[in-house]
């Protein structure tokens, strides 16, 4: 009888199933660990966008390598589930079982849960664009899942696809009048679509419902700007306050709170609320646009309108 496959050579036949397009593991960590390095030096502007882009590009690279792994993982558990559920010889798997389950479709709702979470990074990353394929992946795990439908129609959204984006709001709606994250976001594509009162209304409903922290945090953020597209900065200021004391990282919220400040001629103010934003954290995209619109203003320049 031959003998049994060694560890190493099992785990060289694991790697040849997979294919040849997922990056290597240690090829991975080689970035990483260089990207970590770059970042220990002083960085120009010019530094930062592209230490950006190589943060995502490393991002989507591990999410494919990961997600390849996954679905090897899942093939070899239906593999030893199939083994378990087989007589001998038959080559028979019984109606019922867990690989028939597998074959014929099945709710997960785990897996979904994992891309929801690497959905919403990429989107906090400003990746729109994989962060909607990341959710879409979720709901094909477990459809009708309305937290992942309402943040693919968020990453719609923040592509600037409003039309699609709505349509994807008012299916979660339909099904869940109450949903908060979908009301939200309803109302941020009615301020951009400068529809005031609708935006007032989804937003403040979404706030009393207040059942949802990230959709209260937002709804908060986007009613401020509301207030201040329509030159109601007072009104716009204790919103943005009320979104920075919900949320210390939503550093957006300084940026906007600076804005209202300073065409409400509280300049002083604007700066100070900039540098808050800036020193949160200087690598996070709304911490930087604080740091430069300061630099703009040292130059002479203005905030944009």
């Amino acid at each position: 009888m031959a003998s049994p496959p060694s560890n190493a050579a099992l785990l060289e036949q694991l790697d040849a199933l997979l294919p040849s397009s997922v990056p290597d593991g240690g090829a991975l960590i080689v970035r990483r660990d260089a990207l970590a390095r770059s970042m220990d030096c002083t960085l120009t502007l010019q530094d930062r966008e592209r230490i950006k882009g190589e943060i995502i590009a490393l991002y989507r690279d591990a999410e494919s390598a990961a997600a390849a792994y996954a679905e090897l993982k899942d093939s070899v558990k239906a593999l030893a589930a199939r083994w378990k559920h087989t007589d001998a010889g038959a080559g028979v798997t019984a109606p019922g079982s867990p690989v028939h389950a597998m074959s014929t479709g099945r709710v997960d709702h785990l897996g979904a849960s994992t891309f929801i979470e690497k959905g919403w990074s990429l989107l906090s990353l400003g990746d729109a664009v994989a962060a909607e394929q990341a959710f879409v992946r979720a709901i094909a795990l477990a459809p009708n899942n309305s937290e992942a439908e309402s943040l693919r129609g968020w990453a719609q959204m923040m592509q600037e696809n409003y039309d699609s984006a709505l349509l994807t709001f008012h299916s979660v709606l339909l099904r869940e009048p109450r949903n908060a994250l979908a009301r939200t976001n309803v109302g941020y594509i009615c301020l951009r679509k400068k529809i005031y009162g609708e935006a007032i209304e989804h937003l403040s409903r979404a706030i009393r419902l207040n059942d949802d922290r990230r959709a209260t945090l937002y709804a908060h953020l986007y009613l401020g700007q509301v207030y201040y597209e329509r030159e109601m900065f007072d009104d716009a200021d204790v919103f943005f306050r009320k979104a920075i004391a919900l949320g210390p990282n939503l550093l957006q919220a300084w940026y906007e709170l600076g804005r209202s400040q300073w065409f409400a001629g509280q300049r002083d103010e604007a700066k100070e609320s900039w540098r808050a934003g800036a020193a949160a954290n200087k690598f996070n995209p709304w911490g930087k646009r604080c740091a430069e619109l300061l630099d703009s203003l040292e130059q002479g320049g203005a905030p944009p309108r």
